[in-house]
């Protein structure tokens, strides 16, 4: 496993992180704990030491989990979680509703960020974040006053580093100019690549580590979802079109033809080489949903590559050709 730092903080990061959203059940079927756990400190044994969760995630049950597995190892680990969605204020932005009815809003208050911070740090078992982040960004709320609150939080010895995500150059900018801002997660993979034209290049010059969700773009780049593969309950795949059964024989015929001869000669599967090519560039940490020890397992190998230019090169190409 590789390392690298966290932004501009001594923090060493690996450079593949336990992505937990799905450990927490919502949108992905549900879960299970003690197969959860075991992921976890499987992924923790491969050499990975970040792990990203979130309060939303199953409404604090993914932070429940991450802190029952993290017990005893906490010293070894950079924790990660964020805040900004909100379901016990009525304030800000309204951005979705719970199956359960409850009103998700995106709120970046200052006495908001203090509650959920404690909250986040109770369901952890944990007395300080090393990476809190900003999960969704609020326009009723200035980037100076969200900013100047968790930066009040870093002197109090509460978090250790800042975090923004699903935001746009503007708005790093303003967090870059209120504070220390050292990293910016965005969706991030071969085929959802936007972030390439401004934003990765903009982190790269202020040292800001890119942290790359959805680095499988939902599983449609391991080759193991077939066409005729059947979402269920509340997967978020079940109505996207992204995953039409058309779309998905045609990335696998790409996947087929162009990923697997590169896949074979660094002896990685495909989901491998798709991780492995988003972080062999300098700045850029990818997450994996991990679910059980399997995927802990095959997810840690690819921080082991590094793949050549021209590998990657076509692997670009390759993605071009595709009109999804």
């Amino acid at each position: 496993m590789r390392y690298v730092k966290l932004g501009k903080t001594d923090l060493e990061v690996s450079v593949i992180g336990f992505g937990a959203w799905a450990i927490g059940g919502w949108m992905w079927g549900g879960t299970n704990e003690s197969e959860s756990i075991r992921a976890i400190n499987t992924a923790i044994d491969t050499g990975i030491n970040l792990i990203d969760t979130a309060p939303a995630y199953g409404k604090g049950l993914s932070e429940e989990i991450v802190g029952k597995a993290i017990k005893g190892k906490r010293d070894k680990l950079i924790i990660a979680t964020k805040c900004g969605l909100v379901w016990q204020f009525d304030k800000g932005e309204l951005f979705f509703n719970y199956e359960s009815g409850e009103k998700v809003y995106k709120f970046l208050g200052p006495k908001s960020i203090r509650y959920e911070i404690e909250q986040s740090l109770s369901r952890l078992g944990i007395d300080y974040i090393d990476l809190y982040q900003t999960h969704w960004q609020d326009r009723t709320t200035p980037i100076e006053d969200t900013m100047e609150t968790l930066m009040d939080l870093k002197k109090e010895g509460k978090i250790r580093s800042i975090g923004a995500s699903n935001a746009n150059l503007k708005e790093l900018e303003q967090y870059n100019q209120a504070g220390q801002l050292d990293v910016d997660q965005e969706k991030y993979n071969l085929i959802d690549n936007e972030v390439e034209q401004e934003i990765l290049p903009w982190c790269k010059s202020n040292r800001v580590t890119m942290l790359a969700y959805s680095s499988l773009a939902k599983g449609l780049l391991t080759g193991k979802i077939t066409h005729d593969r059947e979402f269920k309950g509340d997967d978020l795949r079940k109505d996207d079109p992204r995953f039409s059964m058309e779309n998905r024989k045609k990335i696998n015929s790409v996947l087929a033809a162009e990923f697997e001869p590169i896949a074979e000669k660094y002896g990685l599967s495909l989901a491998q080489l798709s991780v492995a090519a988003l972080v062999s560039q300098d700045g850029v940490v990818a997450l994996c949903g991990i679910r059980d020890e399997k995927q802990a397992e095959e997810n840690a190998k690819a921080g082991d590559y590094l793949i050549e230019e021209s590998d990657i090169i076509k692997i670009r190409n390759a993605i071009e050709t595709l009109d999804l």
